[in-house]
């Protein structure tokens, strides 16, 4: 449950501080009922998207506006529609398993994976919504990547825990998650790693090798380039979630990066990205 401490909001603004991520708008809105979010975000995915009952899961699911940064899809009902009736049409047989789900206040991520026309095409999306006082979804943010079968460290790509431990500190949990990311992933001290990485690091992100070492490789890579932003900072018990920018080879780079921590250090590391296509392409205000 998310703590009644300082909110995701204030953290997150205070990281983007440092950052030079871009500051959204958080609409003010009551505390909600908790699990609404979670129980809508599962409904557009399960019974809309791989159920095929678009229409109805979206009208039902969104509130008053739905604004999106999935690129490909415009804004609003009917921008949904548009790209997901002719998506189902295309795609008869589509399985779909949430893998992870969790909430932080009006925040809701989410993890699936998809196989598609019985594994003709396997995708592995990250989505983080926001949501209104009913739970209602007003805005969305994806990352969509190919499944990689081979990954680099030998793990699989949304392999690992799916339930949350709810008896860990979500601001202890954000706030080693927020260090990393400033210190390691943009400052480029892979000096810092052993401080953030338990020494047993399950490392899930396809491009990068096992243990310490790993990590400390895949920085120095052209492929990798450097961190611009962290946009958001979300969690809940012992996971937490970035959602930011990088840029390598001249193109950005919107990415996921999912933390698993205990005993003060991260022990599991999933990351989903997706190049950022041209702005004429984007059909909506963009990812972020």
């Amino acid at each position: 449950m998310p703590s009644a401490k300082p909110t995701t909001a204030d953290q997150a603004i205070a990281g983007r501080a440092y950052l030079l991520g871009p500051l959204i708008c958080i609409e003010q809105q009551e505390a909600k009922a908790m699990g609404k979010g979670l129980d809508n975000v599962r409904d557009i995915y399960l019974d809309g998207i791989a159920g095929g009952n678009i229409r109805e899961a979206v009208t039902k699911n969104t509130g008053h506006r739905y604004t999106q940064h999935s690129t490909g899809v415009a804004d609003g009902v009917e921008g949904f529609l548009a790209f997901f009736e002719p998506f189902v049409q295309r795609n008869p047989k589509r399985e779909i398993e949430i893998v992870r789900i969790f909430e932080d206040g009006p925040w809701v991520f989410c993890n699936a994976f998809q196989s598609l026309n019985d594994g003709a095409a396997k995708w592995v999306t990250m989505d983080m919504f926001y949501t209104d006082p009913d739970g209602l979804i007003l805005e969305h943010w994806d990352t969509i990547a190919p499944y990689v079968e081979d990954t680099k460290s030998g793990e699989g790509m949304v392999a690992g825990p799916q339930e949350v431990d709810t008896r860990a500190n979500t601001n202890t949990t954000k706030s080693l998650v927020l260090e990393f990311t400033k210190q390691v992933l943009q400052e480029g001290n892979a000096d810092k790693i052993p401080a953030f990485l338990s020494d047993e690091i399950i490392q899930h992100a396809p491009m990068i090798g096992a243990g310490h070492a790993g990590m400390a490789h895949w920085l120095c890579l052209d492929t990798t380039g450097s961190y611009e932003m962290m946009f958001q900072l979300i969690g809940q018990g012992d996971f937490a979630l970035t959602y930011g920018k990088r840029y390598a080879g001249g193109a950005g780079i919107a990415v996921f990066d999912l933390y698993r921590v205990d005993n003060d250090k991260i022990v599991e590391h999933w990351m989903n990205e997706e190049p950022i296509s041209p702005r004429e392409a984007w059909g909506n205000s963009g990812k972020f």
